[in-house]
């Protein structure tokens, strides 16, 4: 999403929805690394974690990473929001991918893996945005500056998918086939909301496509296991996908 404002301290509609859903769910069953994260972007967004920035200023775009090596931006941008109603909804839909993931991957492994994808899809906005610059000849992809957690939504909607066992998803009112509904939920949003990140959320979808079905993902799983001493288990489900490829 596109940076809307500076932050604002102090409760908001949203902030409070998202305090009356975590407690709907059961704050005691949300795993911990996904507890710690919602928390912690929360207090970020009101500014009670104190940082010297304003959420505008770590926006993330490819000129500034690639021309000005803004690297506070590659890393900051994905955990900050724009109003208190984009922080609502990301962090309701990362408290059921999160609370699904977690317990299945481990908390340690589970919260390494969030790192590295959030570096990823940092990485996939930058080199879609120079891409997309070079096809079209409209530098606006350089320079379009965004924030928010939704690429890393997106990845983490391909990993769940790729965990499942095929079935149908409701987006929009339609029901679509496990494999592509994340793509359907791309083109939904960026026609429904058009202050959405379409570039960051396709770098998510991606990230999460080359972990789900490349050499990628057994190197980053591979990787994480020699830092925590515990592989990461998946459904036999995501191993077929994987074996696919």
């Amino acid at each position: 999403m596109r940076p809307a404002r500076r932050r604002q301290q102090g409760l908001e509609y949203g902030l409070v929805l998202l305090g009356m859903q975590a407690a709907n769910y059961g704050i005691e069953k949300i795993p911990p690394v996904t507890l710690a994260a919602i928390i912690g972007q929360a207090l970020l967004y009101i500014g009670v974690v104190q940082v010297p920035w304003n959420s505008e200023d770590v926006c993330i775009s490819a000129v500034k990473i690639l021309k000005y090596k803004d690297w506070r931006s590659f890393f900051v941008s994905n955990f900050e929001h724009g109003s208190d109603m984009h922080l609502y909804y990301n962090m309701i839909s990362f408290l059921l991918k999160g609370a699904y993931l977690e317990p299945m991957y481990g908390t340690s492994n589970f919260g390494i893996l969030l790192g590295i994808i959030s570096m990823c899809c940092s990485a996939m906005y930058v080199g879609l945005s120079y891409v997309l610059t070079q096809i079209t000849a409209d530098y606006g992809y350089m320079t379009t500056c965004a924030i928010g957690f939704s690429g890393v939504l997106f990845a983490l909607k391909v990993i769940v998918v790729c965990e499942e066992h095929d079935r149908l998803h409701n987006i929009g009112g339609f029901r679509v086939p496990s494999k592509f509904a994340v793509w359907a939920e791309l083109v939904i949003i960026h026609l429904l909301v058009p202050n959405a990140s379409f570039v960051g959320h396709l770098g998510g979808i991606l990230v999460g496509c080359l972990y789900c079905y490349t050499s990628v993902g057994s190197f980053i799983d591979a990787r994480i296991n020699s830092i925590t001493g515990r592989p990461i288990i998946h459904e036999e489900a995501f191993y077929r996908r994987r074996s696919v490829f």
